[in-house]
């Protein structure tokens, strides 16, 4: 099973808080079957501990440590926000959900910070009207 596809990407939505964005992340990798309810849980505490702002209009909510027992396999769900969600003061245009085994954690991590630091691939994702445009950015940007 592919950690990206169509069926866990989520356009032009919208949520009143960043709460509610990242719980919306949450369920998708969820009903994908790559994590257990209890995840979300501890993706709303990593909130509380540190924002998972990360700068560039992007979001990457993930589970603390401790979550890692309610991870079924790696699964990454990404919703677009075209009027953006509040985190802490900043717009966050993009939301994408991590759920990741073992040493898969810091390298999906990172190929995201990477492919959405680059102005031009943001813009692309923020404008993107299909799934699989998003995905199509992410892929020819994270094989390289």
């Amino acid at each position: 099973m592919s950690i990206m596809s169509v069926d866990k990407v989520k356009m032009n939505q919208t949520a009143k808080d960043k709460y509610e964005a990242i719980r919306a992340a949450g369920e998708i990798l969820k009903d994908a079957g790559h994590i257990s309810q209890e995840y979300i849980e501890k993706m709303l505490e990593r909130e509380e501990i540190v924002s998972t702002y990360v700068g560039n209009g992007l979001a990457i909510p993930h589970g603390t440590k401790e979550s890692k027992q309610f991870i079924n396999s790696t699964g990454i769900s990404i919703i677009q926000y075209p009027e953006g969600v509040d985190f802490n003061g900043e717009k966050a245009y993009l939301v994408v959900g991590i759920a990741a085994q073992g040493g898969d954690h810091m390298g999906i991590l990172t190929s995201i910070a990477v492919v959405c630091s680059d102005d031009d691939n943001m813009e692309a994702l923020r404008q993107a009207s299909t799934a699989e445009e998003i995905i199509t950015i992410f892929e020819s940007e994270m094989e390289e």
